[in-house]
């Protein structure tokens, strides 16, 4: 197959599919973004940005040079030459591991597909879906055999608001079911990307990128335990990361929350230990690192009831609801835990967070100085706690 930079399909418009969509568009490929949610679609096409990385006005640019434009229809435009599919990867209600949206849009695919076809995989899975789960199901559909279409693996690098770190400047792991798969990914990627590493399997790729969040989320949970420790002897675990990142090796700082969220961080390890269980491997640190991440709102629910002696009938307001400073993003964030574990407690719970605005039928309120507590959750930079007035703030990023 020639590589022809002409028409590319994007499945799921978020947070993965919306920048990398736009990334496509500037270099001029002709971008059809796919997304089933109607009113999501709807804002893309008045161009209207619905995440942080990407403005309105790049959005307009490439909408209206015809480059970029976004559809609920899930078949595939059969002259397109590359799919990336983008959907995502969420942990189920019995927290484990959820494939089905993933299954779901490899199914709309394969419908469409067509020979010499390329498609790719950027939604995080565990290590064998794509050669295992993804392949049959794109020859089932699409009555092709593999030989026939190419398939590669590309974990998505995407860090919300990083703007250090963007799509450009990000290294891109490439994987491909055969060599020509993953030479003509990295040619893909490299129109827009400055580094772009091929690995030798599908499997490594899907493994660093579970490596990746699950060093993250081990090390993260490991300062949080450290947070409660300093916490109890009094002094400020971030006075203590200060100190230790002067040592210029062997030490890399991670900071402590009211628990991980987000769509990688506490979902990606999952991934690796369900991985790890099936063929008998141990994964006890991830497992400790994960029920210590689910602890933390608990934790935090007792030291308000500490610093108040009790919650009941007690105001408290939670600011900063989203899972992550500077972003409205709320999937899996730990601030959810918290308010409910303060309701459990008797407390009367109020959240503000001019970002999220609204959320779980409620809306945001007023920063102010009528309730007997404000916990600190997630840091925006635009807060203004002097707006608290002499209301006690309980900092989850490591106060004494």
């Amino acid at each position: 197959m020639s590589f022809i930079k002409k028409k590319i399909v994007i499945v799921g418009q978020g947070y993965v599919g919306l920048p990398l969509a736009i990334s496509c568009a500037q270099v001029g490929f002709e971008v059809t973004g796919i997304d089933l949610n109607e009113e999501k679609v709807s804002q893309l096409n008045k161009h209207q940005s619905i995440i942080e990385d990407v403005t309105d006005e790049e959005l307009k640019t490439v909408s209206v040079s015809g480059k970029y434009r976004a559809t609920t229809d899930s078949l595939i435009d059969p002259s397109a030459e590359i799919i990336c599919i983008c959907v995502p990867t969420p942990l189920g209600s019995d927290h484990q591991p959820d494939l089905e949206i993933l299954k779901a849009a490899t199914k709309d695919v394969g419908k469409k597909l067509k020979p010499d076809m390329l498609v790719i995989i950027e939604s995080t899975i565990q290590p064998g879906t794509t050669r295992d789960v993804v392949v049959p199901i794109l020859e089932k559909e699409s009555g092709l055999s593999s030989d026939q279409f190419l398939v590669a693996y590309s974990p998505e690098r995407i860090d919300p608001m990083n703007k250090k770190f963007t799509i450009k400047n990000t290294p891109k792991l490439v994987a491909g079911l055969t060599p020509d798969a993953a030479v003509k990914a990295k040619e893909f990627y490299s129109k827009f990307i400055d580094q772009v590493d091929v690995c030798d399997s599908l499997e490594v790729a899907e493994t660093a990128k579970l490596l990746e969040n699950s060093f993250r989320l081990v090390n993260i949970s490991f300062i949080n335990e450290l947070a409660m420790f300093c916490q109890k002897i009094g002094i400020d675990v971030n006075d203590v990361i200060k100190a230790a990142s002067t040592k210029p090796y062997g030490f890399m700082p991670f900071y402590p929350s009211v628990g991980v969220g987000g769509h990688c961080i506490p979902v990606d390890p999952l991934y690796l230990a369900q991985a790890a269980r099936a063929v008998g491997a141990p994964t006890r640190f991830i497992e400790l690192a994960d029920e210590i991440n689910l602890a933390m709102p608990t934790y935090f629910v007792g030291r308000a009831s500490e610093m108040l002696g009790g919650l009941k009938d007690k105001k408290v307001l939670v600011i900063g609801v989203s899972y992550k400073p500077n972003v409205a993003d709320v999937r899996e964030t730990p601030v959810e835990a918290l308010i409910n574990g303060l309701k459990k407690s008797g407390a009367v719970v109020s959240w503000h967070d001019d970002l999220v605005k609204s959320w779980n039928g409620q809306a945001s309120v007023a920063l102010g100085s009528s309730f007997d507590l404000a916990i600190l959750a997630t840091p925006h930079d635009y807060l203004d706690l002097s707006l608290m007035g002499s209301v006690p703030v309980l900092n989850t990023r490591g106060s004494k």
